[in-house]
């Protein structure tokens, strides 16, 4: 996981001040001044570090534990090691050796997951109150126990595994950049030097003895750190903790490796070829680690030179020349060291010599001449938003349990985020200069990547072979029982696990409705806590209503709605959301179009006259379409050269029929053809007849009292009127039907196949299908489904493997998502089939899958509404199919009404695996003689 410079996501002492009285943005010392995570921090005598923030917002506490050994800390000859054995982690342990997420479903986590990097590993899920014993059980057996769970058939399995991970991400467009960049700027020995996914060879040759080694090592209780946030407070947290983790010896002291920060001894250049859609040209250099006073005057050099919608580069390369359709500036943070990197993406036929010139140039210029105390301020502005917005959650991958553990883990201090929101409003143009002319008067490394064929991949020598037709080891038969596990050797009785506490149902949100002047219709909920306000306005349009003689002009337009109005022009737009903290954006789905905004309270009327301008008012200038047209011709293309993309393009058309509204591409970016004809006459056509006040529905979720809210948005959208005849759209189109068969799009090289199955069902999304979802969290909806667990865990064939009931307003496609390696392409389509086959025939939904499926669906329901995003987005959702606004309330009573039988019944009436047509994108030369044995017709296609 790359993270931020900090992760973001901190509780925030806060008084919203009425709207009126905030016209101006409030200044930003003034919201720094009052960021605060309050907490109590306690150690055990075995070393463990545990810290304790208090939020009582919601029946949920996330549990983050973060062990300080990453990447940087394996021997030579081990890369990836680290990686391999989070994995490990997550196979069972002595007294819970079934798969970690079986237990963690059935209590209703959300936000579970582990994720390695260079310094850490960390682990981490959020939970009802109720059954927090149950996680501090579970990760205190992993910590305590490990090795009487691990076995050589489990590091097999995990090994092929995370080399898939490995072949996903290296297939990626710019997936192997990562690798050429580690290899130049830093020299042989430093710890920096590998990836943490680490090469085949070294996972080829791990060994069992190296797991057992590694964790005897690096996982005692003296090396992590154990946070607790949400619905606890440290007097009751200390008892549980003592209790689970307090007999687990001290392990060896660990000392993380050190790193000195590098210096080229020269500028380095290199080319290299992949297939992306356009020359991409990069600038690097290795700079101080996280800790170090002089990293955020770096990030803030990023962002005025990149990093900001209204950047040096933007504006002068993508605006301004328009010789490049996309630039960026960016800090990697690492505890020893870190990356600054600067890419620009030439413009598709502009010389890519003359970009790089230019680029350093500008580069050149920034160093000479420094930020403006504007360009440091908006900055600034933008991180202590960032971090305001986040701070409703938790827990997750960087909620206020992972600022804390951070900063005690690389800081040894958990006010260090404070320490760094006061250096960001401190910051002045002077340090910043100062600080980037040390730093990147440096030599460079600096990478062109070319559009071209890759050099042959480096592939495992030791592919592993099928794992044969076993169950995963979690999963029992009806009737048999758990083996007794070994009881621990004093403490707590770890032969069961702890019982759960009462979990309540989720008592959802109160949602008032009111209207506009003009009649626009608003849904609005008030969340008090955080001075957020998040809102969109939907209109009843998406990719379905694109005409279908401009596939694309939809996205198009909505790419040019926040790049000039009547009043303001595109870098205008971008400075004012930087200096307000807010944050607009267009989105489409199939069904609805929508415009949102996330502001700071304080600052929402003069947010909102910005969105309302952007809504009402976008100018469509003929030179910034010529721009954007440009970007997303790019945008295209770059999908037109990753897997999964290529594949998803293609499966919409080819299920619904070209004639249908949903027969296009779920991207909605629409057809290159389109794109380089469409005008300004048909984005001003399009926005009248789809984006318009009665067309639109208003969706709010604030801090802020409905009253205050409304008043808001009246002076901003009241006055809004329509203009000319609105759009219509039918779904009654008949769908083609689409026979069974393999399209195969060729992509020579591939050391993966992507593979996608789709069949369009009987039912409609607005019909109440609760029994349908659950039934396919069985099948192929989570992690520990029939389908993910035999490629997965039980063949080890792929990082993971997905279904799902894509819910649309009319007729629903069932869509299942596989990338395999490139040798098991075959197999794993007729291991698909044969799961299904199974599982809606003879071997239907068991007791204990009933169990979990219903327990965790329940339970999870308070942590799934946890922030005010997700508020809106499950008020959004009510709205679009047609359902109560009390709908979330009920959940739980449909979920407890549902049996085994129900499941199977919905589940054998909807799902058909013998009327699939499947979309393969991968090496057709290795590929095609693996269907032959599918008894379908097969077609070739070539990747554009």
């Amino acid at each position: 996981m790359r993270s931020r410079l900090v992760s973001t996501c901190l509780a925030v002492l806060l008084a919203t001040s009425p709207l009126a009285a905030a016209p101006t943005p409030v200044p930003l010392a003034e919201l720094v001044a009052r960021v605060d995570i309050p907490h109590e921090q306690f150690s055990l005598p075995n070393g463990l570090r545990v810290i304790v923030h208090t939020d009582r917002k919601a029946p949920i506490v996330a549990v983050s534990i973060w062990y300080h050994v990453g990447s940087k800390d394996e021997p030579a000859g081990k890369t990836g090691f680290a990686h391999l054995f989070e994995h490990l982690m997550f196979n069972g342990s002595e007294h819970a050796p079934g798969d970690f997420f079986e237990p963690m479903q059935r209590i209703g986590a959300t936000d579970m997951n582990g994720t390695t990097w260079f310094d850490r590993t960390n682990y981490f899920q959020t939970v009802p109150t109720g059954a927090l014993a149950t996680a501090l059980f579970l990760e205190s057996d992993r910590m305590g126990w490990l090795l009487g769970g691990l076995t050589q058939e489990k590091l097999d399995n995990q090994r092929g595994v995370v080399q898939n991970e490995k072949r996903q991400g290296d297939n990626q467009p710019f997936g192997l950049v990562e690798y050429a960049q580690l290899d130049a700027l830093f020299p042989d020995g430093h710890p920096y030097r590998h990836s943490t996914i680490g090469s085949m060879a070294d996972l080829d040759a791990a060994s069992l003895d190296d797991v057992k080694a590694w964790f005897r090592a690096k996982y005692g209780p003296n090396n992590a750190v154990l946070v607790l946030a949400g619905d606890i407070d440290a007097a009751a947290a200390r008892p549980l903790v003592e209790k689970y983790f307090g007999n687990i010896p001290r392990g060896p002291e660990v000392t993380p490796a050190a790193a000195e920060v590098p210096t080229l001894a020269a500028a380095k250049s290199e080319t290299m070829k992949d297939r992306v859609a356009t020359t991409r040209i990069m600038r690097n250099w290795v700079v101080p680690g996280l800790t170090d006073t002089e990293l955020v005057n770096l990030d803030i050099a990023a962002g005025v030179l990149g990093g900001l919608a209204s950047s040096r580069l933007d504006n002068a390369l993508v605006k301004g020349e328009k010789i490049a359709v996309a630039v960026s500036a960016s800090i990697q943070p690492f505890e020893r060291i870190s990356l600054f990197e600067v890419s620009a993406d030439v413009k598709p036929g502009v010389d890519a010599a003359g970009v790089a010139a230019r680029l350093d140039a500008l580069i050149a210029g920034f160093l000479k001449t420094g930020p403006s105390a504007d360009e440091v301020q908006r900055v600034a502005s933008r991180e202590v938003a960032a971090r305001i917005n986040g701070m409703e959650s938790v827990g997750g991958f960087s909620g206020k349990a992972v600022t804390l553990a951070e900063g005690a883990v690389y800081a040894g201090d958990t006010d260090f985020y404070r320490k760094q929101l006061a250096a960001y409003a401190a910051a002045t143009p002077a340090d910043v200069q100062a600080t980037a002319r040390k730093w990147l008067s440096r030599p460079v490394y600096a990478l062109t990547i070319e559009p071209g064929d890759r050099s042959a991949y480096d592939e495992s020598k030791a592919v592993q072979a099928a794992g044969g037709t076993h169950q995963p080891a979690w999963y029992r038969k009806p009737g048999t029982q758990q083996p007794a596990p070994q009881p621990a050797p004093a403490g707590v009785d770890r032969s069961k696990f702890p019982e759960v506490g009462a979990i309540g149902d989720l008592d959802f949100p109160t949602v008032a409705h009111a209207k506009l002047r003009n009649g626009i219709a608003v849904s609005y909920v008030q969340r008090i806590g955080a001075p957020i306000t998040r809102l969109s306005i939907s209109f009843d349009a998406g990719n379905a209503a694109d005409p279908k003689d401009k596939l694309g002009l939809q996205s198009f337009t909505l790419a040019l709605l926040d790049e000039g109005t009547k009043t303001r022009n595109s870098i205008q737009i971008a400075e004012e959301q930087e200096r307000i903290g807010a944050s607009i954006g267009a989105s489409a789905s199939m069904d609805r179009t929508t415009i949102g905004l996330s502001a700071l309270t304080p600052n929402l009327q003069p947010s909102l006259d910005l969105f309302a301008d952007i809504v009402r008012r976008p100018a469509f200038d003929p030179a910034e379409i010529e721009r954007v047209r440009g970007q997303q011709l790019a945008r295209i293309q770059a999908e037109l050269n990753e897997p999964q993309a290529i594949a998803m393009r293609s499966l919409a058309p080819l299920l619904y029929g070209a004639a249908h509204p949903y027969g296009v591409p779920f991207s909605g970016t629409g057809d290159p053809a389109v794109v380089k004809r469409v005008g300004r006459a048909d984005m001003v056509a399009f926005q009248q007849r789809w984006l318009r006040p009665d067309n639109a529905q208003i969706f709010v979720v604030s801090d802020a009292p409905l009253d205050q809210v409304l008043a808001a948005l009246d002076a901003s959208l009241g006055d809004w009127k329509p203009v000319g005849a609105k759009g219509v759209k039918s779904l009654d189109v008949a769908i083609s039907a689409s026979s069974p068969r393999v399209i195969l799009i060729d992509r020579p090289g591939s050391p993966q196949s992507v593979i996608v199955g789709g069949v369009v069902l009987g039912m409609e999304g607005r019909q109440e299908i609760v029994d349908l979802l659950s039934a396919n969290d069985v099948l192929g909806g989570n992690f520990l489904s029939r389908i993910n667990m035999d490629l997965r865990e039980t063949r080890g064939w792929s990082y993971g493997v997905r279904a799902s009931v894509n819910r649309l307003v009319g007729r629903v496609p069932y869509v299942i998502a596989a990338p395999v390696q490139a040798d098991k392409t075959g197999a794993s389509i007729q291991a698909i089939l044969s799961d299904m086959k199974a599982f809606l025939t003879d071997k239907g939904v068991t007791p204990e899958e009933l169990d979990r499926t219903i327990s965790g669906s329940i339970r999870e329901l308070p942590g799934s509404f946890e922030t005010s995003a997700d508020v809106l987005g499950g008020v959004e959702r009510n709205a679009l199919y047609g359902r109560p606004d009390d709908y979330y309330d009920s959940l739980a009573a449909r979920y407890r009404a549902l049996t085994a039988a129900d499941l199977d019944k919905a589940a054998r009436a909807a799902i058909d695996p013998s009327r699939m047509l499947w979309v393969i994108v991968g090496d057709a030369a290795k590929v095609r003689p693996q269907l032959e044995g599918l008894g379908l017709p097969v077609e070739t296609a070539v990747a554009r």
